[in-house]
């Protein structure tokens, strides 16, 4: 599938033209229908078009579609940063600023970090993924394809390997690495931050180790290191909470936020401690379109539907479903393939392996085209891409999950 203005460097997973969606389906081109697990790769935790976030973006364009924040304040920024920091489950008060992406939000928490530390090197973790841009390259902790013939980037970066039952690293592992790290590569008193997503997305849906989390908080606190945590993927409801960081009980001094924060209109944050988030000079923080009106609206009518009792209720409904056919093919043995069940809550993957325990990524590539032709669209992740992630919407209707998990089961029992 080609299109002879877009760059060739951008690829597809899926060679279709999408036209339309709503909720948990979309269509293509040719009026194919096509149920989608997928969302946007986890930017529609409500679906597609919800009738709630469309009518607040029409009412927004009929008042302002455009205004910059830094320029002249504008009344959607202001309410629905307000409402996001009430949002944010933490015990202090919350500062943010606005943004294009979780990318962008990824950027500005480095400056901010440098800002108030005075100090650049960062720590992230093997199998993370935190955006494209050129500093968020360097984070990212792996090669292919994000960081190759890029050239030099920005750093010092250092990577330790990401604790998780789902990936086999254990706590002493990682501590072990951590342990060489500040006696070889970089002094701990050096560094000024440590990035971790509570639960890694592109990484394969792996839920990091509590007991890890809790050793990070500590440290950081004793040597004035600051925390960020990304939850630009895992946040908003996708593990059956708000955010993914109250499950293990810690709390970040920067959150990065983005995908699902606006119904799949353009908007992403970083908020934390004020005293962070007040470090830069007037004027170090903002950008033309972050925080655009319309989005704000999105992002209001988003926090609406939001509720705690909703996202406990779409979590237990989805995760019971995916936990329960998953059990099912077990039992059946429905395919020499079929690995470990990863992830929490409504942020599932499943890990498709050879019989000898290696990333069944060919096989991957069979599934990703005979579900699609079946009429079901998935998205691959993991360092092989060999873990199927399941991004369907938290509003999917059952029986529309109940049919994309039979034909991912089909697709699963016919892998050759």
């Amino acid at each position: 599938m080609a299109f002879p203005s877009v760059s060739n460097s951008i690829s597809f997973v899926h060679p279709v033209s999408l036209s339309h969606g709503k909720n948990a389906e979309v269509w293509d081109v040719e009026g194919k229908r096509y149920i989608d697990f997928v969302g946007g790769i986890g930017v529609l935790n409500l679906g597609h078009c919800h009738q709630r976030i469309v009518k607040a973006i029409c009412e927004q364009a009929q008042r302002m579609t455009h205004y910059a924040f830094n320029a002249a304040p504008h009344v959607p920024y202001q309410q629905f940063i307000e409402r996001l920091a009430a949002f944010i489950p933490v015990s202090y008060p919350v500062s943010g600023m606005l943004t294009n992406s979780g990318a962008e939000a990824a950027e500005n928490a480095l400056k901010i970090v440098r800002g108030h530390t005075g100090k650049s090197a960062v720590i992230a973790f093997d199998g993370a993924f935190h955006g494209r841009t050129l500093a968020t390259l360097n984070l990212n902790g792996k090669v292919a394809p994000y960081k190759q013939k890029v050239g030099a980037l920005p750093g010092p970066v250092f990577h330790l390997p990401y604790p998780s039952a789902d990936n086999g690293v254990t706590l002493a592992e990682t501590l072990k690495a951590m342990d060489r790290l500040f006696s070889v590569e970089i002094d701990i008193d050096e560094v000024a931050c440590f990035i971790i997503e509570p639960v890694q997305g592109e990484g394969g849906f792996l839920a990091l180790d509590v007991e890890f989390a809790h050793v990070l908080r500590k440290l950081c606190d004793e040597k004035g290191i600051v925390l960020i945590i990304d939850e630009i993927q895992s946040g908003f409801g996708r593990t059956g909470a708000r955010f993914a960081f109250s499950r293990l009980g810690i709390e970040p001094d920067l959150l990065l936020l983005g995908k699902s924060i606006a119904g799949g209109v353009p908007l992403g944050a970083v908020v934390g401690r004020k005293a962070l988030m007040d470090t830069l000079p007037k004027g170090g923080l903002g950008g033309t379109y972050s925080g655009n009106p319309m989005a704000c609206a999105a992002g209001l009518a988003t926090l609406d539907e939001m509720t705690d009792a909703n996202l406990a209720a779409w979590g237990e409904r989805y995760s019971a479903s995916v936990l329960t056919r998953y059990e099912q093919w077990q039992t059946q043995k429905l395919s020499p393939y079929l690995g470990r069940l990863t992830g929490v809550g409504a942020m599932r993957g499943i890990e498709l392996l050879t019989p000898d325990g290696q990333p069944a990524t060919a096989q991957m590539a069979q599934l990703l085209a005979s579900a699609r032709e079946q009429g079901l669209l998935l998205m691959p992740s993991g360092k092989s891409r060999h873990i199927i992630r399941l991004l369907a919407p938290l509003t999917i209707e059952p029986e529309v999950l109940n049919e994309g998990l039979d034909i991912l089961g089909r697709c699963l029992a016919d892998l050759p």
